[in-house]
């Protein structure tokens, strides 16, 4: 059974797919931070910004693969092909072999949104690695690495030269939020191939 803190059909607001209809399935759980504000201090991680505790969001709860395939499906109209999003939290944790194979054989388009530090299944069919502080990455290739900036611990230059086809840098989301998004402006412009991410999503007021 998979534990999910929610599951949604929107449009995905950051990175390469910005714009592109997805269905959002949020896994609960994380292995750099419990998603509880009283140890956020002590995380690994301690800038997340995502309410990932718990199966009380939309759709949430516990699923088996048959009736999580089932219900991605439901939240389409008749005839499209879903094209899903698996974020956390740390969705690692729990996406497994079974439910990649299960839903190619829908023919879904599969991506994950992960920090990096843990193995995943074969065959998913886009992976966005997004680095956090003090971890050490055991996917250094895929297909989009989107980084926080800007950040003490971690800096782009430690990843430029992975194995990924797209980089981004997105504006840290805090109290100095416009200049953290000048930086980031200023710092793609000066350096190849870094490109700008928003979040869009928040910006338009959708989720």
């Amino acid at each position: 059974m998979y534990a999910i803190k929610e599951i949604y059909y929107t449009i995905q607001g950051e990175g390469y797919h910005t714009g592109r209809p997805a269905i959002f399935c949020r896994f609960s759980g994380c292995n750099l931070w419990s998603g509880l504000e009283k140890d956020r201090p002590t995380a690994i991680c301690k800038f997340c910004d995502t309410d990932f505790w718990g199966t009380d969001g939309e759709n949430g709860g516990k699923y088996g693969v048959e009736e999580l395939v089932q219900l991605f499906q439901s939240l389409l109209p008749p005839g499209q092909v879903p094209f899903v999003v698996f974020t956390g939290g740390e969705p690692a944790l729990q996406l497994d072999q079974e439910l990649v194979d299960a839903l190619h054989a829908i023919d879904a388009y599969i991506t994950i949104e992960t920090n990096g530090t843990l193995a995943l299944p074969q065959g998913i069919d886009w992976i966005t690695v997004s680095p956090k502080a003090n971890t050490e990455l055991a996917i250094t290739k895929g297909h989009e690495l989107k980084l926080v900036f800007p950040q003490v611990e971690n800096t782009p230059e430690q990843f430029a030269a992975l194995d990924f086809q797209h980089f981004y840098l997105q504006p840290k989301e805090d109290e100095k939020q416009e200049e953290n998004t000048l930086a980031t402006i200023r710092y793609c412009k000066e350096h190849d191939p870094w490109k700008l991410s928003l979040q869009t999503h928040k910006i338009l007021g959708i989720k």
